[in-house]
């Protein structure tokens, strides 16, 4: 839901080595996250590098959970700049992230089950 648009730089849409843009907005604060898949394992793992203003790494990840199931796992370490709170973001913010990713994560859970 923060991530308004994804634009790739070049021809490249996926696997190691594609970079692209991600303009997100939370609440009042819009920035381009530029991003680089950094692994990738066909319908098993997507690894990205945060390289713009925030930096870190992702990792996505699916595993079978049972007949029909799939478990979708979304790790992420970011670092933000000063304005952002950087270092010293405060708990207010890490749950302010936190709600929004899990409202992401519930309409993604959505969308897949909805296509079945």
């Amino acid at each position: 839901a923060d991530a308004e648009s994804i634009n790739f730089h070049g021809d490249q849409t996926s696997g190691v080595g594609t970079t692209f843009a991600c303009v997100t907005k939370v609440g009042p604060v819009r920035l381009t996250d530029e991003m680089e898949v950094t692994q990738w394992a066909d319908e098993e793992a997507m690894g990205v590098a945060h390289t713009g203003i925030v930096t870190g790494v992702g990792l996505f990840t699916l595993t079978a959970a049972g007949p029909g199931r799939t478990e979708f796992r979304w790790e992420e370490e970011l670092h933000f700049p000063k304005w952002m709170g950087g270092p010293l973001r405060n708990s207010v913010g890490d749950r302010i992230l936190r709600l929004i990713w899990q409202r992401n994560l519930k309409r993604l859970k959505a969308t897949v089950e909805s296509r079945v």
